[in-house]
């Protein structure tokens, strides 16, 4: 079995909690692929799953919470700074390379929905990452969440943003859900009901940590994120985009876009048939076939390199 132990590290004030596993038998220092999730995140939602095939493949995971989220630190819960999280991703690569039984000139990132779009910047500006695996990644965040919510809708969300904003300079901070069951009667930063039911299904069954909320100036901040620029600078390492087909969540068409505008050589694209975005969270039969793809491709570019 591979070996799994809990573990700490700082991430600028932060202490960030975080899970690392193994390969069992593993002789000599091993490559590891670091591991963030996305909106409202903790590390027991569904990345455990994902974890089983990389390291079957023959890698060592390291997944965590963001600083705000589950067991780490931070005293404003459920405060999404793309930045910070970004950053916490770096510093995670930053632990790993430490670690006696790690390979630090083998480190790769895996992220799924938002933390799709991080992994993107964290290949871009760090050198010490050799491989990307990109999984229904938000890339437009302004785009994303103006076709998602509808012209109405979206200027409702405008409006709450702003209200919040005052408030903020009035010591209120304001928080919304993550998303809602009545989305034409309740605004919520992802409007669709199916989002609110799998997670909450998840919660109950495995992550008693998840909340299904976020302070509303994440959702601001959300719209002002954009990964295109750094997708342009990856020329010189493998990068692998997991999409599913008809993607309404985080568009494919966006993601597929933010594929080709990548100019590495040894990038490749995978669309999942007959899948969906929450179908890569909740159904085993569909997370095996991302799954599948990320772990060979996992095996070819970092384990097999």
């Amino acid at each position: 079995m591979p070996s799994q132990k809990k573990v700490e590290f700082k991430s600028g004030s932060h202490i960030i909690s975080g899970i690392l596993i193994v390969p069992d038998g593993a002789s000599g220092p091993v490559p590891v692929v670091v591991m963030g999730g996305g909106w409202c995140y903790v590390k027991e939602i569904v990345m455990p799953h994902y974890a089983k095939g990389i390291v079957a493949a023959g890698a060592a995971v390291l997944m965590f919470d963001y600083r705000n989220f589950g067991e780490s630190s931070g005293t404003r819960r459920q405060h999404i700074d793309p930045w910070e999280q970004i950053e916490d991703f770096r510093s995670a690569v930053t632990y790993a390379e430490t670690l006696p039984e790690i390979d630090p000139r083998r480190i790769g990132v895996w992220g799924i929905s938002y933390a799709g779009g991080h992994v993107i910047a964290v290949a871009a500006i760090d050198s010490r990452v050799k491989l990307a695996v990109s999984n229904i990644p938000v890339v437009n965040g302004y785009e994303t969440m103006r076709r998602t919510h509808g012209s109405t809708r979206f200027n409702d969300l405008e409006d709450l943003l702003l209200e919040d904003r005052r408030g903020r300079a009035k010591g209120h901070d304001g928080r919304m859900p993550m998303s809602s069951l009545t989305p034409p009667t309740e605004l919520s930063t992802w409007p669709f009901p199916t989002i609110h039911s799998v997670f909450n299904d998840i919660k109950a069954r495995e992550a008693p940590n998840h909340e299904h909320w976020s302070t509303i100036e994440s959702t601001e901040l959300l719209l002002n994120y954009d990964v295109g620029p750094f997708a342009r600078r990856i020329y010189d390492k493998p990068i692998l985009f997991v999409i599913a087909e008809g993607d309404e969540i985080t568009l494919w068409d966006l993601e597929i876009a933010t594929y080709h505008s990548v100019p590495s050589a040894q990038k490749e694209l995978a669309v999942i048939p007959k899948v969906s975005h929450m179908s890569l969270y909740s159904q085993q039969d569909h997370l095996s076939r991302a799954g599948a793809a990320a772990s060979a491709f996992i095996r070819k570019h970092l384990v097999d390199a």
